[in-house]
């Protein structure tokens, strides 16, 4: 576990592909759960630790996670969430160059429960949510495409969906179409950045978490480093 940020309200890790952030069928210890006891041995604390789930990330992806240490962080971070009020940032590695540099998309995403996967169509349909992004292409190498997301709205697997719709599915993402899967199982999708109001200090705050540890990753990476 990796922490990129702490204060006395919030805790910020930069998740890997093969954790999730909350618990589920699979039984596997969830990185709030790891944070807990990782708080609870740093400062020697006796009984619960408090750690409060802000935000979830699929677990194939990597990056930024805020998690509260008190419940007027959680509150708050739950409210700025809903608001918009949160601006995540993210990197997207794909294979087929998009057909413009940059972009909007704009989609209504229908989620199929059973299948844990969302379609995307051009037209409102029964049940779909309107789903907003902005991407822009700022880095490439011989292969592969390096974008940069920002979402307007926050929708099961949308950056996914979207980006596969427009006939760029992430890397590695065989769900969504790519044609193989990468060696660690994750997908090419980072949430890179977070920028936010602190809800209490009221600070201005802004979260880098580090690319995978890949050749790929961190070619990019140098090649466009903030």
């Amino acid at each position: 576990m990796k922490v990129i940020y702490e204060d006395n309200h919030i805790i910020a890790v930069s998740k890997t592909c093969s954790e999730i952030v909350q618990g589920d069928k699979t039984g596997d210890v969830p990185l709030s759960e790891t944070v807990k006891q990782w708080l609870k041995e740093k400062y020697d604390k006796p009984g619960n630790v408090f750690i409060g789930v802000t935000h979830r990330l699929d677990r194939p992806v990597s990056g930024v996670v805020l998690l509260a240490k008190t419940g007027k962080a959680l509150s708050r971070l739950n409210e700025m969430f809903r608001d918009g009020k949160v601006k995540k940032t993210y990197w997207a590695i794909v294979k087929k160059q998009p057909p413009k540099p940059e972009g909007e998309l704009v989609h209504y995403l229908v989620r199929n429960e059973k299948q844990n996967k969302s379609y995307a169509y051009d037209t409102e349909k029964p049940d779909s949510k309107k789903a907003v992004l902005s991407y822009k292409t700022i880095a490439r190498s011989d292969n592969y495409y390096l974008l940069e997301i920002d979402l307007k709205t926050g929708r099961h697997h949308q950056i996914r969906c979207q980006l596969a719709k427009m006939g760029c599915p992430v890397k590695g993402d065989l769900k969504y179409g790519f044609d193989r899967s990468n060696p660690d199982g994750g997908i090419s999708l980072h949430s890179r950045k977070a920028r936010f109001v602190h809800p209490v200090s009221k600070e201005e705050i802004e979260i880098i978490a580090p690319v995978p540890e890949d050749k790929l990753w961190k070619m990019f990476e140098s090649s466009f480093p903030f």
